[in-house]
């Protein structure tokens, strides 16, 4: 088919609910695509933070190969050696006392499991979330999720959350005090969409201190910053705290549907039979997927060179009129201009990223592995792509 075809079959067929880049991608390989014309672009938007490995890691195909040749799937109600080498190794990766683990199919599920838990663990309804933070589109992820416009049309069917801005402590520590019913406090610890924005360590210690304080649980949204992205496999290790549950998915099976959650060892005790389910999360494909990319990540030692690739890109940006926030393989470019334009003609170059809900920013979100020289290759285009505005 051509590029025409697909896009007129696409639009026939599916509903109208992703605005497109004007590409339709055939195949991939490392930190590159090419689309149906055989054009190659260098892709630093990862598939929305997916490609943590790069595209069609040869591991992680071989395994998903070898696994559809013996069990395509099965569920949770019988054990599988697949699944239980895929818990050991994320068990192993987990942080202490973090290593009970509920897998699913999706951030958005795995942030309504942990909401979810948490309502039941104090018996309370309320969540406390962040201002400028997005934790998915379900209706129970939308009450937590900060914009207006997914929020607005089902207003009415949202579970009672309170929002306080981002970094700030004192806020949450007053809604606390005008709230009794406070089950958790749920936050992206590097908000993505916002434009990669990040408090000070000391804010999420301070959040640890007042749930504890207060019987909530705290939950870290780590869909993007988890799975070594940001140099350590939970960015709780950079803070020296410990949240009571972490949800993962995106890189989780760099490329296959994969979302988990890691509870505590305290909140993992109170989970009985039929508290939560899933048909699909921990089937053998997506498993066999899981374990072959914790063990390249591990292997290759890779979470180290995410904080490389951070430090690469922030020098080589050093020269223009921009600044870079995040961290790890979450950066954030932010531009003196609308980034809108400045991404189109990146496009045009052959550079694939993305766009934020600040307008002047530009997110990146590439392999960890991406080589320095395609990262160079990215910070000359982007220097081009400024001087054309």
């Amino acid at each position: 088919m051509t590029t025409q075809d697909v896009i007129t079959l696409e639009q026939r067929y599916q509903i109208p609910t992703y605005a497109h880049m004007p590409l339709a991608l055939a195949r991939g390989e490392g930190s590159y695509v090419w689309d149906l014309d055989g054009r190659k672009y260098l892709d630093l938007y990862g598939g929305h933070c997916v490609a943590l490995l790069g595209h069609s890691p040869p591991r992680v195909t071989e395994a998903i190969r070898k696994q559809a040749g013996r069990l395509l799937f099965y569920s949770n109600t019988v054990y599988n050696d697949t699944r239980a080498r895929a818990l050991e190794r994320l068990g192993q990766l987990a942080p202490e006392g973090l290593r009970h683990i509920f897998f699913c199919n999706s951030g958005a599920e795995a942030n309504e499991t942990a909401m979810k838990l948490a309502r039941k663990h104090t018996g309370r309804p309320r969540i406390l979330a962040m201002e400028g933070g997005f934790h998915g589109r379900t209706l129970g992820c939308l009450a937590a999720t900060w914009q207006e416009k997914y929020r607005a049309p089902y207003r009415e069917a949202l579970a009672p959350t309170t929002f306080v801005p981002f970094g700030d402590a004192a806020a949450a520590e007053a809604a606390f005090a005008e709230h009794g019913d406070i089950a958790g406090v749920i936050l992206e610890p590097i908000q993505s969409m916002a434009g990669m924005v990040e408090a000070e360590p000391s804010y999420y210690r301070a959040l640890r201190a007042l749930c504890n304080r207060h019987g909530a649980l705290l939950v870290f949204d780590e869909v993007q910053t988890g799975v070594g992205r940001t140099g350590t496999f939970s960015i709780s290790e950079h803070y020296g705290m410990r949240p009571d549950c972490i949800s993962l998915a995106k890189s989780l099976g760099a490329g296959v549907p994969a979302g988990a959650v890691l509870l505590s060892d305290e909140l993992a005790a109170t989970v009985k039979p039929g508290d939560q389910g899933t048909t699909f999360g921990g089937g053998m494909i997506a498993m066999a997927a899981v374990e072959a990319t914790l063990q390249t990540l591990v292997e290759d030692n890779l979470m180290p060179r995410a904080v490389r690739l951070f430090e690469h890109v922030r020098d080589g940006l050093a020269s223009l009129d921009c600044t870079v926030r995040g961290r790890g393989g979450l950066l954030g470019v932010v531009l003196d201009r609308p980034s809108a334009p400045v991404r189109s003609a990146l496009l045009a170059q052959g550079v694939i990223t993305g766009g934020a809900d600040d307008p002047n920013v530009i997110r990146l979100m590439p392999p960890i592995n991406t080589p320095f020289d395609a990262l160079d290759r990215f910070c000359e285009a982007l220097s081009s792509a400024l001087k054309e505005q």
